[in-house]
Formats: C-alpha cells, structure tokens, sequence
C-alpha cells in the first residue's frame, strides 16, 4: 500500500481544527453578512451594527480609492466586456498586455498576472520541481514550516516530480546542508509572512550564489507597503531579480485591486508557465474591471502619493505599538499578533471587540499551531487614528479582563 497522509491529513486535521472554527461560528465571528459604511467601517446586517474592520489586508486603503474604483469602471466602459472567457494562451486582451508591461516596468521584472496569488503557486511550484524554469532537471523543493497554506496544498503535487522536504522555520543552517548533499535544491517561503515575520532575503541571496538554490518568496502581505515604488519586501533586496529567482505577489491586498503578479528574472520562463503552468494555462485570467483597477493603482505607485499612504501606514503601527505589546513590531509590516495561547479565550475576546465596534480575528488551530492562538491585527492607512487610540485601550481592557 502507498504510503498516505505524508503531507497532509484531513481526517485528523478538521476534526481538531473545527472546534475552534465552530466556537466562532457561535459567537458570530465568522460568516458576517456585511456592507460597505464608508471609510474603513462595515455595517453587520444581521445585528445592525457598525464596525471598525481591522482584519482588512488592504493596507493602504487603495480598495476603495476614487482613481481605483473609477479605473475599474472606466476600463469595463472602454473595452466593453467583463473579459474573454477563455485561456490567455489561445487569444489574450490588449489590455493585459498594458498592464504587464506597467507591473514589469514598476518592479524592474517580466511581470505575469494571473486571477490570484494562489493560482500562480498552483502553476508555477510543480515546474519548479520538475526543473523546467531552470536546467530541465528537477530540484529538491524545500518549504519553509510557515510557508502559507496555498504553497503547501502544492506539496503533494510536487512529491509527483521530486523529494520535497519541510525545513523548521527560517532556518539557514538546514537549508545550507540540504544544498550540500544535493545539487539542486529550490526553497519556498512567504517573504512577510502572514502570522508576522519576513524571510533572511539577504542571506537567502548568498546561499543562492554559493549553491545555484533556487529562491520562491510569496511576498503578498508587503506588496505596496514596502519600497519606494512598493515593490515589496523581498524585491526591495535585490537589485535585479535573478533567473532562479520567482517572486509572487497578490494584488488584492496593499495593492488595492485584484488578481496576482508573478515576477521572473528571465522572460525565457513566460511560455513554459502559460502553456504548462496548470491555472495559467487553462483557466481565466484577470477581468477587464481588475486590470483597469491595477492599471490606476499602478498610476499611484509612480506619484507621490504612495509615500504619503506608506507614512499614515507607519504612523498608525506606531501609534498602536506604543499602546499595545504585540508580535510582529520589529519587521515594519503591518499584521501584529496578540497572543493568547487559548482557542477560548480568544474567541471570547474577538467577541468582545466586536461588541465594542471593533473587528479583529481570532486565529487559532490550523491558522496557527495548538496553544499558540491568538488575535491578529490589520493595520491600515485609511484607519482613524482616535479609533486606533480606541481599539488600543479596549484589547488591553478584554485581554486582562477574559480569564484564561
């Protein structure tokens, strides 16, 4: 008999992971009927209410911007049709190649978009593992322990090309003595990880001078956020992005639009990932609406406004961390982590935040491991700093309030 369950067991994992997820289904934390109630509140449809959202990942406030929103419009008006309903492959929009060609001139890259982050890490991983966006032959995959649930659904898929190994987190000493016994090896991690934390990019670099390692950063959660053209945390280490280097990234988050990006340091790699690259080959792609969006959020990018939306960004972490003790203050990204250890008494406060008007998700067993839950903050440029001040003082009222 095969062996099973080498990388992932639904029958022991939703089993353990639903308590947690029904708890919060009962106190009305999750499946939250809402509506936009302008700026950065939402109005609870079933309750009536009002609230502050702070789980949003639009860090810069960019989803609801009046050029983002009207680019969207805009866009659908000039081409006058939702999009194509095919492959890009066979016949692609006029429009996409626009806006490939604004993303790869703003990051420096040969920019590919695809309809999510998640849809680049189903096409892009395997051909990895196989070799084929390097010398034709595959490579050992190594995924980082935290690397984000949409890169490790993969695993098994690339088990079918090559040995694919779990390194502890964030630890170069493993993944030195990986390349030491085998001749290639690729390496998959978040650049900002979604919990909180960045990859050692930098030295990352050097051991893909020392071994020809292979480097795949998903870098969603610092896209817009970091670097003077918002090109992300890990892009902002490189000054050119090397031919075994890819680096995904979603535009639904900081960038304020929709869809994902793939940037490739070589455009020798574009036909295999359009023709070979799973969901890049033979399911949709962004929309006419999404493009337009992207097209407009590329626009802010390139004027001073980016700078001034990262600065209300940094000034709102500030504020918040000079009030509360978190996880995550020291990496100058946006998420912060307030533990709590207990699915319970972590579902009991996010149920009194939100009591309060303030929305902030308690993330618990699978998100995070067993005993190590918590509530996850999203900061963002367009949240008020008086609510900030607000919110800061009821998380440490219910904190020390909700008994273990």
């Amino acid at each position: 008999m095969e062996t099973i369950h080498r990388f992932r067991n639904n029958q022991k994992a939703i089993p353990l992971g639903n308590r947690g997820w029904d708890e919060a289904h009962e106190n009305h934390l999750i499946d939250i009927r809402s509506r936009p109630a302008g700026r950065d509140r939402l109005l609870d449809l079933d309750t009536g209410k009002e609230f502050v959202n702070l789980c949003s990942c639009a860090y810069l406030g960019l989803q609801s911007h009046p050029a983002v929103v009207e680019g969207a419009i805009e866009a659908l008006r000039r081409e006058g049709y939702i999009n194509l309903s095919m492959s890009r492959l066979r016949i692609r929009m006029a429009i996409l190649d626009e806006l490939e060609a604004e993303l790869g001139d703003l990051y420096r890259v040969r920019a590919v978009t695809c309809a999510s982050a998640a849809a680049a890490h189903s096409g892009v991983l395997p051909l990895i593992a196989s070799g084929h966006l390097s010398d034709g032959q595959p490579r050992v995959m190594v995924f980082d322990r935290f690397c984000h649930f949409s890169m490790n659904h993969m695993k098994p898929v690339c088990a079918d090309e090559t040995l694919v190994l779990t390194s502890p987190h964030n630890d170069l000493d493993y993944l030195e003595d990986v390349c030491r016994k085998h001749p290639r090896v690729a390496y998959i991690a978040d650049g900002a990880y979604s919990m909180g934390g960045r990859a050692p990019v930098r030295e990352l670099l050097a051991l893909q001078d020392r071994y020809g390692l292979f480097l795949f950063f998903d870098d969603s959660h610092s896209l817009a956020v970091y670097g003077g053209r918002g090109e992300g945390y890990v892009r902002a280490q490189m000054d050119e992005v090397s031919s075994l280097t890819v680096i995904v990234a979603s535009l639904n988050k900081g960038f304020g639009a929709s869809g994902g990006v793939i940037m490739l340091g070589s455009k020798e790699h574009e036909p295999i990932l359009t023709r070979f690259g799973g969901p890049l080959a033979w399911s949709q792609g962004e929309n006419v609406p999404a493009i337009g969006a992207a097209l407009a959020s590329a626009r802010i990018h390139r004027s001073p406004e980016l700078g001034e939306l990262q600065r209300r960004l940094r000034d709102n972490l500030a504020l918040f961390d000079s009030r509360v003790e978190a996880e995550g203050q020291e990496d100058g990204l946006p998420i912060r982590l307030v533990r709590m250890g207990e699915e319970e008494r972590t579902v009991a406060c996010s149920r009194e935040l939100l009591e309060r008007g303030f929305y902030s998700s308690a993330v618990f067993f699978p998100v995070v491991e067993k005993g190590k839950a918590g509530l996850r903050v999203m900061l963002r440029a367009d949240n008020r700093p008086e609510d900030i001040v607000e919110f800061s003082n009821a998380v440490r009222e219910v904190t020390a309030e909700v008994a273990v």
